[in-house]
């Protein structure tokens, strides 16, 4: 079997170090659908140096484009066919907010594998720190199909029950044509999204969008939308990936607000409200 779960429990955390400028904190924002309309004072916090916020989401892609998700498939006890992986959730704990700029430490490791008969899960956990102490927390649970069913356990459910009522807020967010192209150039060049021959041999008629943008995109709606343009407020934030977004597509975002936190369903508008987002949680302050 590809996936040695045991080996992979048991091996060593995988050190390493990332370091980020402005300039990648502003591409990324971009990437993500940010500076539309290019001078509107709350669009230049995210795409102006003399005004740059960091949102939460920007730790899926510092120093290293994906870190745990193409570089976890490398860690001892994996070894699988990328055309058989897809990003299953992102779960992220903020310990404080990132600078603008900066220079971490990063522990990359096999938190859990999971057995789900016809796939495995992997769990790759990264853990990320600066001079002055922990910065984030990040989980991928990575889906792997056909590398299931060897009497592993199952893990535990992530489905959540539907929000309660109507949504305090609903908006709709466009993604470009190009999205996948821009937003690759943050680091994570899986060809997944951007190759139609290899998105056809991972069975998808044209490249798909990331799922991580489609996460920063979302976070950027709650932030702006719900939690007053403060990056600083979120504390937390997860989701699971429950559907595909071709690039082009409009997303709807629908949210609710609770105490300490805001849930989140997200969609495809042009293919009568198909799921793309679900479970999804904004803790925050």
């Amino acid at each position: 079997m590809p996936i040695d779960a045991a080996l992979a429990l048991a091996a060593e955390p995988r050190p390493g170090e990332i370091c980020w400028t402005p300039k990648d904190v502003q591409l990324y924002h971009l990437g993500i659908g940010a500076g539309v309309p290019a001078i509107d004072p709350d669009e230049l916090r995210y795409t102006l140096e003399s005004r740059l916020h960091v949102l939460p989401s920007f730790a899926t892609v510092a120093g290293s484009g994906a870190p745990g998700v193409i570089s976890g498939l490398s860690l001892p006890g994996i070894e699988v066919d990328l055309a058989k992986v897809l990003h299953g959730g992102q779960s992220l704990t903020i310990h404080r907010p990132i600078p603008t700029a900066g220079t971490a430490t990063t522990l990359g490791r096999i938190a859990a594998v999971h057995d789900k008969g016809k796939a495995a899960v992997l769990v790759l956990r990264t853990e990320v720190a600066d001079a002055d102490g922990p910065l984030w927390t990040g989980d991928s649970q990575i889906f792997v199909r056909g590398e299931g069913g060897w009497g592993g356990d199952r893990g535990p459910s992530t489905r959540l029950e539907p929000p309660a009522g109507e949504p305090d807020r609903v908006v709709e967010r466009p993604t470009r044509e190009d999205q996948a192209l821009l937003y690759r150039l943050s680091g994570d060049y899986n060809p997944l999204h951007a190759d139609p021959e290899f998105a056809k041999l991972a069975g998808f008629d044209r490249p798909i969008l990331h799922g991580l943008c489609t996460y920063g995109i979302t976070l950027k709606a709650v932030v702006d939308t719900l939690l007053d343009g403060d990056v600083a407020r979120v504390r937390a934030y997860r989701t699971r990936f429950a559907g595909i977004v071709h690039p082009g597509e409009t997303l709807r975002i629908r949210m609710w607000r609770e105490e300490g936190r805001v849930r989140a369903e997200v969609s495809a508008v042009e293919r009568d409200d198909a799921p793309v987002l679900a479970d999804t949680v904004v803790e925050h302050a």
